[in-house]
């Protein structure tokens, strides 16, 4: 018997591979994770994961999803060309696919396939910091670590294929984009590395409106200790991000919804 307010979704286990099946375990959990910690846009925005040992293909959310709904078998499989490979059956809903979601994810996929995790939000503090002329400013510890972060230019609604280019540009080798007037972006080799760098992203715009609206003046903090400070969170100085965490947010969703799963 279906609960009210539940999408019943058939299972989709028995169609993937048990790589592409704990991908689809952990990018649902994300999806969670971003409305859990406050990140959401209702069913807007995107997270995708790389489907492992299949190449060009990744999974996406369907379009008409709440976060808080996502589950392991209600994730699209796409590949680069936007083709729908793999869904489930949504009955009458027949959900798709969000076309910005598509042209942004499958460019970075595509352009860079060491990444196996894209996160982009449409949170208050990383639209408004994305608003800011002056970005986001080196004021915490926090934002210390997002000192090269990449600015990319807003150019409407991304819709357009020819934007893709400019968009791979402006994120460079990094795992953090501003998207000016917009949001914010991260990537990671792992799901829970690509979480870690949009929680903490989304902290340090959180701290700069905080401080920014004591209408008082900033602490700025030298340059050779900004340097430091960003060097010391990089790849080659430290454990990759979300290997601690990420097993113990699974067990946070486990006890508040272990659905996700599903």
């Amino acid at each position: 018997m279906n609960k009210p307010g539940v999408l019943t979704i058939s299972s989709m286990r028995d169609q993937c591979s048990e790589a592409e099946w704990q991908a689809r375990v952990d990018l649902a959990a994300c999806y969670r994770l971003v409305e859990l910690y406050g990140m959401a846009d209702m069913m807007a925005n995107h997270i995708s994961v790389r489907v492992p040992g299949e190449e060009g293909a990744f999974l996406i959310n369907a379009y008409g999803m709440m976060y808080e709904e996502i589950t392991a078998s209600s994730l699209i499989k796409v590949d680069h060309a936007g083709t729908i490979l793999a869904k489930p059956d949504f009955g009458s809903l027949n959900y798709g696919i969000n076309k910005a979601g598509y042209v942004i994810h499958s460019a970075v996929h595509e352009a860079r396939p060491e990444v196996a995790c894209v996160i982009h939000t449409h949170s208050w503090a990383s639209m408004a910091v994305s608003s800011l002329d002056c970005g986001l400013l080196p004021l915490t510890q926090t934002a210390m670590r997002f000192l090269k972060i990449g600015y990319h230019e807003y150019q409407g609604v991304v819709l357009d294929t020819a934007e893709q280019a400019s968009l791979i540009a402006d994120l460079g080798t990094g795992e953090a984009m501003i998207l000016r007037n917009h949001g914010a972006l991260t990537v990671g080799n792992t799901v829970g590395e690509a979480f870690n760098w949009m929680h903490r992203l989304e902290l340090a715009c959180r701290a700069q409106i905080g401080a920014m609206s004591c209408n008082t003046p900033l602490r700025e903090v030298g340059a050779d200790v900004l340097q430091e400070t960003w060097n010391n969170y990089q790849p080659g100085t430290r454990r990759p991000y979300g290997v601690m965490e990420w097993p113990a947010l699974l067990r946070k969703l486990d006890r508040l919804d272990p659905s996700f799963r599903d």
